[in-house]
Parts: C-alpha cells; sequence; structure tokens
C-alpha cells in the first residue's frame, strides 16, 4: 500500500507539471528499481508502473528473471563494452550510450530493436560519463547508420546542487532541450526523448521539457544499506 500511495503522489506531481507548463502530460515515469527487491518490483508493476530503470547488470538480470512482470526495462548505469550483449538480450532501452564502439556492440548482439538515448554530460563534469555536446553530431550521425538501434534522444544527470532551487539545475536542463532541438532535424524519425530528472528535480525537469523522468527513492522509499557483497559487485560493474 505504501508504495501505492508513493507512486499516485509522483504521478499528481507529474501530471500538475504538465499543467504548469502547458502541456498534455506526455512524460513516460520510469521506476529506479536499483537495490529493490523482485517483490517490490512486482508491487510496484500492480500499481501501473510499467518502466523500470536499472543500473547495475548482474543485478538486474537476475531480477528480470525474478520478478516475471511485463515491463519496459531501461538500462540507466555506466556501460562496459563487455557487458553490451547481455544488455541488449535484456533491457528494451538504453540510456547512456555516449560512444560509438558501445553503440555497434549494442547493435551487432541485438536480437529486438533497442531503442537508445546518447547521455550527455552538460555540465563537463570529468568524473562523470556522457558525451560533450560538441561530440554529439558525430554520435548521431553513427548511431542512425546501425540498423537495430532506435535513437530515440538525449540522457542527462545534472550537476548535483544543493537545493533543487539552485538556478543552475534549471540552466542544465534547459540546455539540454536546446541541444535536443537543435539536433532533431538530423537525428531521425524517432527522435522524441528527453529522459532528465530524478526523485529531488523531476518537477523542474518537466518544466524544462523532460519526457522521461527517472525516479526512485519518491517511489520505492529510502534505499536500504548496501551489503559489502551487494557494493563490491557494483564497483565491479561501474
Amino acid at each position: 500500500m505504501e508504495s501505492k500511495k508513493r507512486i499516485e503522489a509522483v504521478r499528481e506531481a507529474i501530471d500538475e507539471a504538465c499543467r504548469r507548463c502547458g502541456r498534455a502530460g506526455d512524460v513516460c515515469l520510469v521506476a529506479v528499481s536499483k537495490t529493490r527487491s523482485a517483490d517490490e518490483i512486482r508491487a510496484a508493476q500492480a500499481a501501473g508502473i510499467t518502466d523500470f530503470g536499472e543500473n547495475y547488470l548482474q543485478e538486474a538480470v537476475a531480477k528480470i528473471e525474478q520478478a516475471q512482470v511485463a515491463a519496459n526495462w531501461h538500462f540507466i548505469g555506466a556501460i562496459q563494452s563487455n557487458k553490451t550483449r547481455a544488455i541488449a538480450r535484456h533491457f528494451h532501452w538504453v540510456h547512456t550510450i555516449d560512444r560509438l564502439r558501445v553503440a555497434k556492440r549494442l547493435n551487432d548482439a541485438a536480437i529486438h530493436p533497442l531503442d537508445v538515448c546518447i547521455q550527455v554530460n552538460i555540465d563537463a563534469e570529468p568524473q562523470k560519463a556522457g558525451a560533450k555536446p560538441d561530440e554529439l553530431g558525430a554520435l548521431i550521425d553513427g548511431i542512425k547508420g546501425l540498423a537495430h538501434l532506435r535513437l530515440r534522444g538525449l540522457m542527462t544527470i545534472p550537476r548535483v546542487a544543493a537545493s533543487v532551487r539552485d538556478a543552475s539545475v534549471r540552466c542544465s536542463f534547459r540546455r539540454t532541450r536546446r541541444l535536443f532541438e537543435e539536433l532533431a532535424t538530423d537525428a531521425g524519425p524517432h527522435w522524441d526523448t528527453l529522459s532528465m530528472g530524478m526523485s529531488g528535480d523531476f518537477e523542474v525537469a518537466i518544466d524544462e521539457g523532460a519526457t522521461m523522468v527517472r525516479v526512485g527513492t519518491a517511489i520505492f522509499g529510502p534505499r536500504p544499506g548496501a551489503t559489502v557483497e551487494h557494493m563490491q559487485r557494483n564497483r565491479s560493474e561501474q
């Protein structure tokens, strides 16, 4: 019941954000289920969630097989080249492509059309993954030639700010939207997705054009403390 209430509250917040900016409620909610159990995923699915996001491949594959829910699975973590085959086989979406070599490996391994986003490092943070804005044109051209990938749009994670009210957060989302719009003409027929916004800032992201938000804590509650084994597994996949 708690998860159902939280999901309803998030959906109401999404709808209100859409109303504020005159949009028709066209935002896809991706429930970020990393570290969550198969039972929690099944409960969220029963409460109406159709899309789940996972960061860590081994953990995700086990849960996908155990949960057995009719859902769209989104890979939203860092991609290692040797993991691309399993990602392509188990997920419907990949949000974190930032180099053509990874895109080609996903394409070669895909057994069904794979929806993909390019991750852009909008704030040029050296510790963060993502293509630079001036690399996007060439990356888009390369991905467009891959038959099994559908290039849907951009994904970003802005610089962490002290408060969601920090103007820099809004500015990062706005600059990503402008890039998305500038690239639309050349990006192909499936270019329709801005994946940006998480539990603390998804309403601001929607104000600035997000069509897909990735929400974990606001849906599932505070993340439980990770075990040593879990942390070691996660580090091995980052």
